[in-house]
């Protein structure tokens, strides 16, 4: 009897997941370089377009390698459909615009990567769409902003870059009330550990350059959920504007996923290691980490990234702490030795970032008020190093903060 690949472990689907095998029989998935696929006649390359006959037509929007990705993400985050894009924000433009209008309005957390509040606040208003910025964790304040043209409630949970919380299964109830889509960025809980659409989310988007990779090689983007939502809504769209994942990358995200379970969850359990070793520092004035009890929704979090609660499983490998001035922030940064300092996340290497300068450049000083982003937080991305190692690493640049 032949197995079901939905009944298939994690692992196994992170291993095998969407693998199809030329007529050669190749081990490793195949890499497809071409631009353009060859009809037998004229007659199946016009069957083809009309979409009678199954087949690839150009690699803007279909190839083998990219879909083996697709059906593999798809796979591990049970969503019936994935579209694979050439960036994580291409993947969060995407979503956002194929279910939006002029005239339509979203409602968003405030904590938001800094792209995504200028996609929201400042692109999408070009075109008639409006926006609201409400306190995610305030379930009652996403009710409030809700006007007779939401569309959309954009979700990012945990936040960038404080790591807020969003209840997504109770946003979901809600936007389920005003017939509303939800679409939830996952980039920094990755599938492993939550899983948007078991919650209610209509669609789930990732950049897949962060965990995904993890190995800081190449960029990707992918954007999942029911086939019928995903055809009407995106289709054209990338048919005719081109987002696309080069198949390249795309093969080199399908070996990215192969380890994506041992990698998340090894640094997971170094970073609650880290976090709580942070937390007790006396030059560490907050420390925000999902695991950790003190987290201000830390029982939402427990609830709905997987683990069961338990912080060294589901945690995430994101720290947020807080050295309560931008000079000593720049001083510990440039104390460091062994972590990098660079924008990135979720890479095999450990990075510390200063969001302010950074990653919310592009946000107003009040916007960053608003989200409690202040110049003395620095975002410290767990990598896979040693946990002892790393933990020097810290307590030799604290002492110079």
């Amino acid at each position: 009897m032949s197995q079901d690949p939905n009944d298939w472990q994690t692992a196994t689907r992170l291993v095998r997941g969407g693998t199809t095998r030329s007529p050669i029989g190749e081990t490793a998935e195949a890499l497809y370089l071409t631009q353009s696929f060859i009809y037998e006649t004229a007659e199946s390359a016009d069957a083809r377009f009309s979409g009678e006959e199954p087949g690839y037509i150009y690699s803007r929007y279909g190839n083998p390698t990219v879909k083996m990705f697709e059906d593999r993400l798809a796979l591990l985050e049970g969503a019936e459909l994935c579209r694979a894009t050439t960036t994580g924000m291409a993947a969060v433009h995407l979503a956002l615009t194929g279910l939006l209008r002029a005239g339509d309005h979203v409602v968003a957390g405030k904590a938001l990567f800094g792209s995504c509040r200028w996609i929201l606040g400042q692109w999408g208003p070009r075109f008639g769409i409006e926006a609201t910025f409400v306190d995610a964790p305030e379930i009652e304040a996403w009710r409030a902003a809700v006007r007779p043209t939401t569309k959309v409630f954009f979700i990012e949970s945990p936040a960038n870059p404080l790591l807020e919380i969003t209840d997504i299964a109770a946003v979901a109830a809600i936007a389920r009330e005003i017939g509303a889509r939800v679409v939830v960025d996952n980039v920094f809980a990755t599938p492993i550990f939550q899983k948007p659409l078991t919650l209610g989310a209509d669609v789930v988007v990732y950049s897949a350059t962060k965990h995904i990779d993890g190995q800081g090689r190449v960029l990707g983007g992918a954007v999942l959920g029911a086939a019928k939502l995903l055809e009407e809504a995106y289709r054209d769209f990338i048919r005719h504007t081109g987002p696309a994942l080069s198949p390249f990358n795309a093969w080199v995200l399908l070996n990215g996923l192969t380890t994506l379970d041992l990698r998340v969850r090894a640094q997971s359990a170094t970073a609650a290691a880290l976090a709580d070793r942070l937390a007790a520092h006396p030059k560490v004035a907050a420390c925000r980490y999902p695991g950790r009890t003190d987290h201000p929704q830390h029982q939402v979090a427990a609830r709905q990234m997987t683990g069961g609660g338990n912080r060294m499983l589901s945690g995430g490998s994101l720290i947020a702490f807080d050295l309560g001035t931008r000079e000593a922030a720049f001083r510990f940064l440039n104390a460091l030795e062994l972590i990098d300092i660079s924008n990135n996340l979720g890479d095999a290497r450990s990075m510390a970032t200063h969001p302010t300068t950074t990653t919310h450049r592009a946000m107003s000083e009040e916007q960053r008020r608003e989200i409690g982003l202040t110049p003395g937080w620095v975002r410290l991305s767990v990598g896979l190093e040693g946990a002892r190692d790393l933990a020097d690493d810290l307590e030799h640049a604290l002492e110079r903060a």
